[in-house]
């Protein structure tokens, strides 16, 4: 499932491109997770004033409007200037293509668990459902490390699955949870109130670390993402402990282990990531 580093690579490969643009027209393809919200035809003639993102949602502002984008769990989007070679008809898994002035924005997603909404701002009652729990941005400056530690401090949740929620820091999905936690020298399981302060601190800096060297390394690609350019990402190259169970931890040598929480996959060093 494309993360935040993926959702922010993805971003800045076209929000420049795109901004400044008017909607030419809209197609769609097989229903997605949800639907659209507004007659296709009705956004053309809307401008693109900018692109940004919260959590895994992208953000278009439009002169009229708002589309919010969410890539779900094998969604990719590409982007085509008119000067480059075009994407051709639309395929099965082609499900939102948005032509522009500026070139043409196409939603692939084989699994259809994606979606574009429109709304008509971010205070619409369905943005706020899908957006007002989300916690803080772990790339701007407004990432609180006395919010972060009292958000800790407040759970039993095992640190893992807390991570996982966002409800205290978005966008440090299965893949970054394992390794930041591995950075920090945290078990998984602990509970998230007694991480004692010097491990709290520390994984306060690995998850803005981590995360900002994901996104410097083109994101994650396992299987799906690309990004709007078509480049895979590399950070997977760089994983300590992800999809490496049984090989030799990166600190001790100790083989790396995998066990299930929540249905995801956890890997981590028993002998490096103690609870305390």
């Amino acid at each position: 499932m494309p993360e935040l580093p993926e959702v922010e690579v993805t971003r800045r490969a076209f929000a420049a491109q795109i901004a400044g643009a008017r909607i030419e027209s809209v197609a769609l393809g097989k229903p997605l997770r949800w639907p659209l919200g507004i007659a296709p035809e009705l956004l053309a003639g809307r401008d693109v004033h900018g692109v940004r993102r919260r959590g895994k949602y992208l953000l278009m502002e439009l002169s009229e409007g708002l589309l919010m984008l969410h890539l779900g769990m094998s969604g990719s989007l590409r982007f085509v200037a008119p000067h480059e070679a075009p994407l051709g008809p639309a395929g099965t898994h082609d499900h939102f293509d948005l032509q522009t002035s500026k070139g043409l924005l196409r939603l692939h997603d084989p699994r259809r668990f994606g979606a574009v909404m429109y709304v008509a701002a971010e205070s619409d009652p369905w943005a706020r459902r899908l957006l007002d729990h989300l916690g803080m941005e772990p790339l701007d400056d407004s990432f609180s490390f006395e919010t972060f530690r009292a958000g800790l401090k407040a759970s039993r949740t095992p640190i893992k699955q807390l991570l996982l929620n966002g409800s205290v820091v978005v966008g440090v999905g299965n893949i970054y949870a394992s390794e930041v936690l591995f950075m920090a020298r945290i078990a998984p399981t602990q509970p998230a109130c007694e991480v004692g302060p010097r491990k709290v601190r520390r994984l306060f800096e690995e998850i803005r670390r981590v995360l900002a060297l994901a996104v410097e390394q083109g994101g994650t690609t396992l299987r799906d993402f690309s990004a709007p350019d078509g480049m895979a990402g590399h950070f997977q190259l760089q994983a300590k402990v992800y999809g490496r169970e049984g090989l030799p931890c990166t600190h001790c040598g100790s083989p790396v282990q995998m066990l299930r929480q929540g249905q995801r996959s956890t890997y981590f060093c028993a002998r490096c990531q103690k609870a305390g």
